[in-house]
């Protein structure tokens, strides 16, 4: 699993014409599936993002994690993360994993933040062509591949 975290003042997922979710304060969270990512991958990211300290403290140090703010979540489902583009101008999407595999995999990623996190999170819909909007700020923008733990 690859994520993207953004920490934003504000984000919003819009589909077809209707905002699905909208948070203030917290974290945009896109997220990349592939066929070989595992339960274990879900509980790892999820601890690693909730506790992942990129919030301000008293003194404006990047010192406070989500769960210390009791921030807000939106994960998205978002295939391109997994995009290789090694070849050509093309991306190539063949290791993204297929809807059959990931949407249980999305769906228990929800629910294993929502379980960390202590509270309900929102989502985008997987698969729908969404319109997501943020007021990133920092900019605080922060990559973590579950195959890669550096």
């Amino acid at each position: 699993m690859k994520v993207v975290i953004q920490r934003v003042a504000n984000a919003s997922v819009t589909i077809e014409g209707e905002k699905v979710a909208s948070i203030e304060n917290g974290l945009l969270i896109l997220l990349g599936i592939v066929n070989e990512d595992t339960p274990e991958d879900i509980k790892w990211l999820s601890n690693k993002i909730i506790n992942l300290r990129i919030f301000g403290d008293e003194n404006g140090v990047m010192n406070r994690s989500l769960k210390d703010t009791n921030g807000n979540a939106i994960v998205v489902s978002q295939f391109t993360l997994q995009a290789s583009t090694k070849k050509g101008n093309r991306p190539s999407y063949i290791k993204a994993a297929k809807p059959e595999v990931a949407i249980p995999l999305y769906e228990d990623f929800v629910n294993q933040i929502e379980k960390d996190l202590g509270k309900k999170v929102q989502t985008g819909q997987f698969g729908a062509d969404m319109k997501v909007e943020l007021l990133n700020d920092g900019p605080v923008t922060i990559i973590i591949d579950s195959k890669n733990k550096e």
